[in-house]
């Protein structure tokens, strides 16, 4: 099982994202220590705390002209539904499912800090967003067009017009 702790690498230098990264780590090491009695409330906690987190990284991206269909949101939406369907099969009796999503969840999350929320926090930095008050201090470096892919080189506005279809997909890939 794979397990995920906070470093260095992991660090993006905006301190409100990294507070909430560590968090998520936290509750992650929460989930994967958690003895069968506490597994649930424990992945509950993580997946409350997952949706303040990405529904704070979609609302920044929303201020400083990030499409609201780019691929860093849609990764967000399928994580999240993934992880509610766990919850769902969980409280059907399947507590190896949770096991299971939380060792890729600590898989998948440090590639998507270090790309697309590394994209992200430098994309903020360069516009002079404050995340603790919503401020763009440099609103002449917002985008003259709003950013279609992840804002990272992991990804480009070619090819990002994921559907329904295709997140649904990747959902049923990452449950089965």
């Amino acid at each position: 099982m794979a397990h995920l702790e906070w470093s260095d690498a992991l660090n993006l230098d905006l301190p409100l994202m990294d507070g909430t990264h560590r968090e998520f780590v936290y509750l992650l090491a929460v989930v994967a220590q958690a003895d069968d009695a506490h597994l649930q409330p424990a992945w509950q906690a993580l997946v409350e705390h997952t949706e303040q987190h990405f529904g704070q990284e979609d609302a920044w991206m929303a201020s400083t002209r990030f499409a609201s269909g780019n691929c860093h949101s849609m990764q967000h939406r399928v994580v999240l539904q993934v992880m509610r369907e766990g919850a769902v099969r969980a409280a059907q009796g399947d507590l190896q499912v949770l096991r299971v999503m939380a060792s890729e969840l600590a898989l998948w999350f440090p590639q998507h800090a270090q790309s697309m929320d590394a994209a992200l926090a430098l994309h903020l930095r360069r516009v002079g967003f404050d995340p603790a008050t919503g401020v763009v201090h440099a609103p002449q470096a917002l985008p003259g067009e709003l950013i279609h892919g992840c804002g990272g080189a992991t990804c480009s506005d070619a090819g990002d017009e994921s559907t329904a279809d295709d997140a649904d997909d990747a959902r049923q890939a990452a449950v089965a």
